[in-house]
């Protein structure tokens, strides 16, 4: 990298806005992570909601739910697509006011998130839960997003569009659509609104917005960042650029049609569950061509797994990422749905997937982008890159396993029944044998906030000991970008 005098001024990259979100993301993990300790305690032992309503289960969780998926996981997509499309792209990003609009819009949602949803305003919808005039703002914020980036694809300096790219754009599409039809609403004050929809149609509105929300949000756009990263910190090709692209149109087709997996054995039309039910089965195809794609890539140097954390970071991502996307499509199967539905079974299942693979693929990134953007050559201190992995990874491990056995358990004893039909367990008991699994999901965790808290730690010194450069865009070779 080299300092831009005022004389030369080439192109540069607009990578101010991407510190920002960079930055940004790293303490919203924290935040995120911190409120869901806090509701596991609760879980464990509810009297530590201490009797305040503004800190019970019911407020806290969505708080949660959405600081860690649309505050971290959010800014790591912001940051991630605006720093690969002018990499790829080989040029500025496209309105650079315009991005900062997009910083300010999307901070300013959360900092709303983090008033109304602890106050008890919310539309009750999951994922979605945010109120009318905040749902605005998102919708502007993400139409100068689309305009941002795909005016950088417009103007790029190569005629190839890189793969990542159209996962980024897939996601940046689907999610503007998810959210305008979920959102629809009538407003009756500033803080109500009731759903434009009503009974099973709101809920098949709702679960299409829901999976597709993990489907465009919470997996195309993440593997947009794993199309990029994996080979750059791997230093190595894609396996196959073919099967990237087959693996593209092939999952963002099937994973529109897979929400009704949800709502097996509700009033939906029972061959709308069968439809959501093939087509989930169907999606472990694309899904795991994308994960060996990823993995594939380590081809002839999968010893570098041995010295390079950020790598094993990536890697295991994709670990959990197979796993996860194995273990989705049994889940739709409407007898297995029958045993795991409303147990911790799909709490453990939900959090391999935004712990393992969400969570370790944006720490590996972030590891990779941030000392490139503060003109260091790695970050702060290594060893901590190595103790976040091992101690992230111990903790979902005990939290994921805990969930399966306390939801394989539960279903077991809601379903077991006495010779004369009466139920052998009361749901008490069921909630008694739970506990000590919810001791162990709370201690997995708290180790996975300690590892992002490591992390937060090796950020600011990184930082502290960098500075900020212009990068311009003849440095970097077309090859390698």
């Amino acid at each position: 990298m080299s300092v831009i005098t005022k004389t030369s001024q080439p192109a540069v990259y607009n990578d101010g806005v991407v510190r920002g979100f960079a930055i940004m993301s790293v303490i919203y993990g924290v935040v995120g992570m911190l409120v869901g300790v806090i509701i596991a305690a609760q879980l464990t032992w509810p009297e530590l909601n201490m009797g305040i309503e503004w800190l019970s289960y019911g407020r806290l969780r969505p708080l949660h739910t959405n600081a860690v998926i649309f505050a971290f996981g959010g800014s790591v997509l912001f940051a991630t697509s605006y720093y690969v499309v002018q990499r790829t792209c080989h040029t500025p990003l496209f309105g650079n006011k315009l991005a900062w609009f997009t910083f300010w819009g999307w901070n300013l949602v959360i900092v709303l998130a983090v008033i109304t949803l602890p106050l008890g305003m919310t539309s009750g919808k999951e994922y979605a839960e945010l109120e009318w005039p905040i749902d605005l703002l998102i919708t502007v914020t993400w139409v100068a997003y689309a305009i941002v980036f795909f005016g950088t694809i417009g103007i790029r300096k190569v005629r190839h569009i890189y793969v990542a790219n159209w996962f980024f754009g897939a996601y940046i599409i689907a999610v503007a659509l998810l959210h305008i039809v979920n959102s629809a609403a009538i407003p009756v004050s500033m803080t109500k609104s009731y759903s434009a929809y009503a009974g099973v149609q709101d809920a098949m509105v709702q679960w299409w917005y829901g999976h597709n929300a993990v489907g465009f949000f919470l997996t195309a756009a993440f593997l947009g960042m794993m199309y990029y990263f994996i080979p750059k910190q791997a230093e190595r090709p894609v396996y196959s650029y073919r099967l990237s692209i087959v693996h593209f149109w092939a999952l963002i087709f099937t994973y529109m049609w897979a929400g009704p997996h949800h709502l097996h054995y509700t009033a939906l039309p029972d061959w709308t569950q069968s439809v959501g039910m093939v087509f989930s089965l169907i999606l472990l195809a694309p899904s795991w061509g994308g994960m060996i794609n990823g993995i594939m890539t380590l081809s002839g140097a999968w010893h570098k797994l041995r010295d390079d954390p950020i790598l094993r970071f990536l890697i295991v991502s994709l670990s959990f990422y197979g796993m996860s996307t194995f273990e989705g499509p049994m889940m739709s199967i409407k007898t297995v749905n029958a045993l795991s539905h409303y147990t911790d079974w799909t709490v453990g299942h939900v959090h391999s997937g935004a712990l393992g693979w969400v969570g370790l693929v944006s720490m590996g990134s972030l590891y990779y982008l941030i000392p490139r953007l503060f003109g260091q050559k790695k970050m702060y201190s290594v060893p901590a890159i190595e103790l976040h992995f091992w101690v992230a990874t111990i903790g979902i491990v005990l939290y994921i396993a805990a969930m399966w056995i306390a939801g394989v358990m539960q279903g077991l004893m809601w379903r077991s029944v006495n010779p004369d039909g009466s139920l052998t367990y009361t749901f008490v008991e069921s909630v008694k044998a739970t506990f000590p699994f919810y001791v162990i999901r709370l201690l997995g965790g708290i180790l996975y906030l300690g590892g992002m808290i490591v992390m937060l730690w090796n950020v600011i010194m990184t930082v502290r000991q960098g500075q900020v450069e212009d990068v311009p865009v003849a440095s970097v070779n077309p090859a390698h970008a």
